[in-house]
């Protein structure tokens, strides 16, 4: 039997912070429209823990093959973890994911099982389409974000298309990763670059259409586009695996000021403060837990 800390290395533990941001980011939105927050947002927290830690499990289940040959260091190729400990794993999570996420409405549910899906889907077979890889990837976070959202059904109907904003992001981040093991990926680092632009000027429109404010969070933008560009210049300067690496951690990282910039901007700037606070933490457990 897989001791314990193995096991968590399985669900990238650092991660599972940044997935936590989404639903308080999306629970920021619906407190905006509501004028409170709801108690319930615990539940779509252990939810994400889940829907993530389940999707991560099943990436390198379905990987195990390559990772003999590329990180025979992992649980799993090194036979710390055994494939049926993993698929199990992962199986508990994803449901798990799903149960609490019933507990505060069918919607939540919905999304949840479509999260779930989406991870499968992108884990299995989507990873290595060039464009489907980056969408499905994209889309678990977009509904990630929805799923914190969906704490106020009205708030749901509202502003349902915030989700395409972390898509985009997390296109940047899955194009960024293709040359962490063999490098030269000029290219694809440049459009994910571009990519972080999109979501910059989509964060200033949002501040125009919606009531959040763009003062409030103004100087969650400026750290995490500054993350985000200086890491991803440093990669495309010198196309080494390991600074490449170094621009995925980065911009998986910065999905906490990200999701700050959307909490600032609809709760004002203490809530900001309060969904980064959870990046030290984040960072901490990246010191002993893989990111990518």
């Amino acid at each position: 039997m897989a001791r314990l800390p193995t096991l968590l290395t399985l669900m990238r533990p650092a991660n599972l912070v940044t997935a936590v941001a989404d639903i308080l980011a999306g629970a920021s939105v619906a407190a905006a429209v509501t004028g409170g927050w709801n108690d319930n947002v615990s539940y779509l927290a252990l939810a994400t823990i889940g829907l993530y830690g389940g999707g991560v499990v099943f990436n390198d289940v379905f990987d195990v093959d390559l990772d003999r040959i590329e990180r025979p260091e992992r649980a799993l190729p090194s036979g710390e973890v055994t494939l049926s400990e993993a698929v199990l794993l992962g199986g508990l999570l994803l449901l798990g994911g799903i149960a609490f996420s019933l507990f505060v409405s069918s919607s939540s549910g919905a999304i949840a099982l479509a999260v779930a899906v989406l991870a499968l889907v992108y884990d299995a077979r989507a990873k290595h389409h060039p464009l489907l890889g980056p969408l499905a990837m994209g889309m678990c976070r977009g509904g990630n974000l929805l799923l914190g959202i969906s704490l106020s059904a009205a708030a749901l109907a509202s502003y349902w298309w915030l989700g395409f904003l972390p898509v985009v992001f997390i296109a940047a981040i899955t194009l960024t990763s293709r040359g962490e093991v063999g490098g030269q990926n000029r290219g694809s680092i440049r459009l994910a670059l571009g990519l972080d632009v999109l979501v910059a000027a989509a964060l200033v429109v949002i501040t125009q259409v919606t009531r959040a404010s763009f003062l409030h969070l103004l100087p969650f933008f400026l750290l995490w586009f500054g993350m985000n560009v200086r890491a991803k210049l440093a990669a495309i300067a010198d196309n080494r695996p390991d600074l490449i690496r170094t621009a995925v951690k980065t911009g998986v990282l910065s999905l906490i000021p990200l999701n700050a910039c959307l909490a600032a901007g609809f709760m004002g700037v203490g809530t900001g403060v309060q969904v980064l606070c959870l990046l030290p933490l984040s960072l901490f457990l990246a010191r002993f837990f893989a990111v990518t």
